[in-house]
C-alpha cells in the first residue's frame, strides 16, 4: 500500500513526515538512554531520579506535592510513589504528611540530595551538550526550540 492511499479512513504518513516522526523518536529513545547511562556511571543516579532532583530544587522551599511532581515528572503518581520512596531510602528526599490537607504528600529535598545533584548537574549538561547540541549553531538551536514549541504547545493543552 502507498503512503498517498487511505485504509480505513486514515492516510498514511508521507515519506517526508515519516522520516521526522522516526528520527524524533529514535533520537529521544538514544538521547534518554545515553544521558541516563552517564549519570548512572557518574553518580549511580538515573535520569529519572535526577529529574526529581531538579523539580524539587526549583520549587518553593525545595518542596512539591506528590501529585505536582508527578505531573512535572510525567510518571502515574505510582510510579512516582516507588520512585521517591527509593530516593528517601538513599535520604535524597524526604516524604511527609501535607499539613494542609492530611490526604496530601509532600516530596522535600535534603541536603543530600541538593549535593548529589549539584555534583551531577555537569554530567547532565556535558551530555546534553555532547548528544544533541553538538554540531548545531546558536541559530540552530534557536530554531530547534521554536520548532517544538508549535507541537509542545498543543500537547500541553488540556
Amino acid at each position: 500500500m502507498s503512503v498517498d492511499e487511505v485504509q480505513d479512513g486514515h492516510q498514511w504518513l508521507d515519506p517526508l513526515e515519516q522520516l521526522a516522526w522516526r528520527r524524533m523518536l529514535r533520537t529521544n529513545g538514544l538521547l534518554l538512554n545515553r544521558l541516563d547511562a552517564d549519570l548512572v556511571a557518574a553518580h549511580s543516579m538515573t535520569l529519572a531520579e535526577y529529574e526529581v532532583l531538579v523539580h524539587l530544587s526549583e520549587a518553593t522551599g525545595n518542596e512539591l506535592r506528590m501529585s505536582a511532581l508527578a505531573e512535572l515528572a510525567m510518571v502515574s503518581r505510582s510510579g512516582l510513589t516507588r520512585r521517591v520512596e527509593s530516593m528517601a531510602s538513599r535520604g535524597l528526599v524526604s516524604k511527609e504528611i501535607c499539613p494542609s490537607d492530611r490526604r496530601g504528600m509532600i516530596a522535600h529535598l535534603t541536603e543530600l540530595g541538593r549535593r548529589r545533584l549539584e555534583d551531577a548537574v555537569p554530567t547532565h549538561v556535558a551530555g546534553v551538550r555532547r548528544y544533541l547540541l553538538a554540531g548545531l549553531s546558536k541559530k540552530d538551536v534557536a530554531e530547534l526550540a521554536r520548532l517544538l514549541e508549535v507541537p509542545l504547545s498543543r500537547l500541553e493543552r488540556p
